[in-house]
């Protein structure tokens, strides 16, 4: 059928390509009448559109789980920004000189009423699929934004905060416009905010990311990419693109200091960024052992559980009054 389908066909003189998404059932085993057989082909139909289109995929009470389990986030998604469902907790960054709170990480956290709470690793992709990242990337942006406001009373050193974007939110949604409304409506200093990006995020339409990037920077807001050396782009990103810090994936700062390819790979990353000029922040970290080889590296800060779990706006709030990590 799929071959049958992929074969070209002419309309008013032009050929005309097409392909198929198959969904099988079998019967009577994973049915067990024709109400059943129509509504599990069309599970297993979507699931094959979602891996890719032009692909078969046969049904399976799993499957069926997975579909449910994923309609049911989607439904409470599309209702979770009007009952103030989410809510923001802060993981701190920490200067590995001083010891001292410089900033924090924006995390996304969502408590359904019919779900519990739900992982952002199960919620976001699908957030991301749905276009839902879009306006729910916007309240992050407002609320992290008010929020860090309030922190700058409680100390005499500026405090930043770094919110993650989409790349829907590049080419869906108004980035700028909501930045600066963001920015407006809260009071908060412009450099006191600092938007975090994948590197996946910099090879999808470059030059209209970096234009949009250059914008943002223009305005006096940093950015980071996030994660760095877990994605697929090309080191000329990085002087591309108008970066002022990299992070250090977690994958890279888990194993130091005693395993020697985790060494040379964060020596070789850290190494690389001072060279660009780049703030360097440490993701990941766990131990007092990686706190002083990090700083001897050339790290300037550092973020992980060793400092502060990701914490409620006002017990980070606290760390921020007690101008130290809870370390």
């Amino acid at each position: 059928m799929r071959a049958a389908l992929a074969a070209p066909f002419r309309v008013d003189g032009k050929e005309i390509y097409t392909s198929g998404s198959v969904g099988v059932v079998t019967y009577p085993g994973a049915a067990a009448n024709i109400s059943e057989i129509l509504k599990n082909a069309d599970t297993a139909t979507h699931h094959a559109k979602r891996l890719g289109r032009n692909n078969c995929q046969v049904y399976s009470e799993k499957l069926s789980a997975d579909v449910q389990r994923r309609m049911e986030i989607e439904n409470g998604l599309r209702h979770a920004l009007e009952n103030d469902e989410f809510t923001l907790v802060y993981q701190a960054k920490v200067d590995l000189e001083s010891r001292s709170v410089t900033g924090a990480e924006a995390l996304l956290r969502w408590e359904s009423p019919a779900l519990g709470f739900v992982s952002p690793e199960e919620f976001v992709p699908v957030a991301e699929e749905t276009g839902l990242i879009v306006p729910i990337g916007g309240w992050v942006m407002r609320t992290a934004c008010r929020e860090a406001v309030y922190w700058q009373t409680l100390s005499d050193r500026d405090i930043q905060v770094g919110v993650n974007l989409s790349a829907l939110q590049f080419v869906q949604g108004d980035l700028t416009g909501w930045t600066d409304e963001s920015l407006k409506v809260s009071g908060l200093k412009p450099e006191l905010l600092d938007l975090e990006l994948t590197e996946s995020m910099l090879v999808e339409n470059p030059d209209e990311t970096i234009s949009t990037l250059n914008e943002l920077k223009s305005r006096g807001i940093s950015i980071s990419m996030d994660d760095f050396g877990t994605g697929y782009s090309s080191l000329s990103y990085l002087t591309r693109f108008p970066l002022d810090s990299l992070k250090v994936d977690r994958a890279f700062v888990m194993n130091l200091p005693d395993d020697k390819d985790a060494v040379a790979i964060a020596s070789s990353i850290i190494s690389m960024a001072q060279s660009l000029g780049l703030h360097i922040v440490a993701e990941g970290i766990e131990t007092e052992s990686q706190v002083g080889f990090l700083h001897s590296l050339g790290a300037h800060v550092g973020q992980g559980y060793f400092f502060s779990k990701p914490v409620a706006s006002d017990k980070f709030a606290m760390l921020v009054r007690q101008g130290v990590s809870a370390f």
